[in-house]
């Protein structure tokens, strides 16, 4: 059994095969999931658990080197994009319209699916090289 770190067994095991520049999305639990992507569902009930909860347990593991989230976070859940930019720190963020966020994640490994119902609660994570920093 493991001692430390994320024991959800395939959240550790996607981010334990991700190499320098794949991607990782965490979402809110309205977010589509490609049929081409893995879907980690760890919605229990409304608001359990939690994006930004779920966001700085996987940055615990995972080197990012950059991330994209929706234009349209930056109005309507200002809250949770400030806690991003926190918990992501100097790592690069960019914008992009919903649409093609949502079409992007179906280039990612995997879905981590919360149980947040804050709208665009939603983030796709660079994996950086060991944390290199460009």
């Amino acid at each position: 059994m493991k001692k430390i770190g994320i024991i959800n067994g395939p959240i550790s095991a996607v981010i334990a095969h991700l190499e320098h520049t794949d991607m990782l999305t965490v979402a809110d639990a309205g977010l589509p999931v490609p049929q081409t992507t893995q879907r980690i569902d760890l919605a229990l009930k409304p608001g359990v658990p939690g994006f930004l909860e779920t966001l700085e347990v996987v940055l615990e593991e995972m080197f990012v080197e950059k991330a994209y989230v929706s234009e349209e976070i930056l109005k309507m859940s200002p809250q949770i994009c400030a806690g991003i930019h926190d918990l992501l720190g100097e790592v690069p963020i960019e914008t992009m319209p919903h649409a093609d966020f949502k079409k992007l994640t179906g280039s990612t490994k995997a879905i981590i699916r919360t149980a947040e119902f804050t709208p665009f609660a939603n983030v796709i994570l660079v994996a950086g090289a060991w944390g290199f920093k460009l």
